[in-house]
């Protein structure tokens, strides 16, 4: 009897261990199965991320850097002015960071003497001239006047451009004023013979790089000056309402520091725009 019981239990032992042994197998092959598809979603998901990064990539590189000018455009840099120099600020914003650097605009004041035009090249002066433009769309310099005249053998400039130079009569602030940004120089005379020929409009700085704002001067004969002023662009027409300006003098208020003074005629700007 003892003996068929342990047949039985040995039975029913390799019964039980191949039992185990069959889940274990079927375990193993579940983990690895897992393990499996795990594997290959994971691809799938590495493969979709690479795809998208491959063709995010790519359309980046179709659409263009947007750090980088498309043809026909150039980026400008606008630095915030800082008033702590002694400068008044008209704040207007800031004009586009990339603008146009081919064709011309045309500017004209319309004066209480009469109509002056100047032709600006964008190809040289392309963020000066963005300025103005936008300048001009602020209606930044309508109804100012031009604060400053210099008339001397090899230096004849009249000198606009303060937005704060306003009403009647002349103020000790007038010639301080500006946007509330500044730029880079740009198309600077190469030339030592006539730097600033009749007709000129160029920009006035603080004689530090990068301080050019709304303020400019035209020369109504050819001026000697250091090549450090941005030439902005030509008169056109109304060239001889500047001469008249200048012939009339000035009333020496900066003879003790910049050299002239107040127009005795005056000028003033009753709009300008840029088309």
């Amino acid at each position: 009897m003892s003996s068929i019981k342990d047949r039985q239990r040995a039975a029913a032992r390799a019964r039980l261990e191949k039992e185990m042994a069959e889940r274990a197998t079927a375990a193993r092959k579940r983990r690895r199965n897992r393990a499996v598809i795990g594997s290959a979603l994971a691809v799938v998901v590495i493969a979709g991320v690479a795809f998208v990064l491959v063709n995010t990539l790519k359309s980046d590189e179709e659409a263009g850097d947007p750090t980088v000018a498309a043809a026909g455009t150039v980026s400008c840099n606008w630095t915030p002015a800082d008033e702590s120099t002694g400068g008044k600020v008209k704040d207007v914003g800031m004009p586009p960071a990339t603008v146009p650097n081919t064709g011309t605009s045309t500017l004209t004041f319309d004066t209480n003497l009469g109509k002056i035009s100047a032709t600006i090249d964008l190809a040289k002066a392309p963020c000066t001239g963005a300025s103005f433009k936008h300048l001009a769309e602020a209606k930044f310099l309508d109804n100012t006047k031009c604060h400053r005249l210099v008339n001397e053998d090899t230096f004849k400039v009249l000198q606009c451009g303060d937005p704060f130079a306003s009403g009647k009569g002349y103020r000790e602030t007038d010639g301080t004023g500006g946007p509330g940004y500044t730029m880079a120089e740009e198309n600077l005379p190469t030339g030592s013979a006539k730097p600033y020929p009749a007709g000129s409009i160029a920009m006035a700085n603080t004689g530090q790089p990068g301080s050019t704002g709304s303020q400019f001067f035209i020369c109504s004969e050819d001026t000697q000056l250091s090549p450090n002023y941005t030439l902005l662009g030509t008169i056109t027409s109304g060239l001889d309402i500047v001469k008249d300006v200048v012939k009339a003098g000035d009333d020496g208020a900066f003879d003790a520091s910049a050299g002239g003074g107040h127009p005795k005629k005056e000028l003033d700007i009753k709009t300008m725009t840029v088309s």
